[in-house]
């Protein structure tokens, strides 16, 4: 079975990020970029299902910049097969959206047939959540999101979701999109060996008129601006004054 794996390359996590001053954007002059932390778990456990006979091949895949080979190199080097880089923009700036994405990945699919797509629940940049989702629709396979257990057996996947009122365990029939949160795993860190040899793994470099999709944005964006300073809080002296001050803020 083939797995094929989408990572994106975002600012890194431990980066504070910075708005520009006239509000067009994101700075991202000499900033850290990373893979995106959901799709690292989503690596992770596909290497994984490899690792333990239930996988033959990892195959992954960036849409983007041509600075996503980096991001590719880094899955390669954390143990998947071969990557896929399929330039859409070379504009840092120009984040591809979701549906253009999905397309793009459903035409991925068709050419490569994997038996599962494991790809992180969201994108810590845009936050979006929704091309796992879109790619199901797409493909018509089953769908699995938020998930944080996941057990692969012949032709049906076992997942345990994250959901609002506590855990979901549900059964899929393969091919199927699973969409991994955070408690799923802890990625592995490449060694340097590995760094060395995904230097030499197939990286194929494609671009987005290759698979006849159309890029252009439906949304945009009118202005982009740093989030409120939260308010100082105040000490109080007695649990009758915090219930006052509760009541007056309308928390209670």
């Amino acid at each position: 079975m083939k797995v094929l794996v989408p990572v994106k390359r975002v600012i890194d996590y431990n980066v504070k990020v910075r708005v520009k001053a006239d509000g067009s954007g994101v700075d991202l002059a000499n900033v850290k970029m990373s893979m995106n932390p959901f799709d690292e778990i989503a690596v992770e456990q596909a290497i994984r299902l490899k690792e333990a006979g239930k996988a033959d091949e990892i195959i992954a895949v960036s849409i983007g910049v041509k600075q996503s080979q980096e991001t590719l190199r880094t899955a390669l080097a954390m143990g998947a097969d071969r990557a896929i880089l399929v330039v859409a923009t070379d504009d840092v700036h120009n984040d591809i959206e979701p549906l253009a994405v999905a397309k793009i990945l459903k035409a991925v699919i068709d050419e490569e047939a994997p038996g599962l797509v494991l790809c992180g629940k969201q994108a810590i940049d845009n936050d979006m959540n929704a091309t796992g989702q879109m790619l199901a629709a797409l493909t018509g396979w089953a769908q699995a999101t938020f998930a944080s257990e996941l057990d692969v057996d012949g032709d049906t996947a076992t997942v345990t979701r994250e959901v609002d009122g506590g855990l979901q365990t549900i059964k899929v029939k393969m091919p199927a999109i699973v969409s991994v949160d955070l408690r799923l795993n802890e990625p592995r860190y490449a060694s340097l060996p590995n760094i060395m040899k995904a230097k030499k793994k197939p990286l194929d470099e494609k671009n987005a008129a290759d698979y006849g999709v159309d890029i252009t944005p439906r949304l945009e964006i009118v202005s982009t601006g740093e989030p409120d300073a939260r308010a100082a809080g105040i000490k109080v002296g007695s649990v009758d004054e915090l219930v006052e001050k509760l009541k007056e803020a309308g928390a209670v």
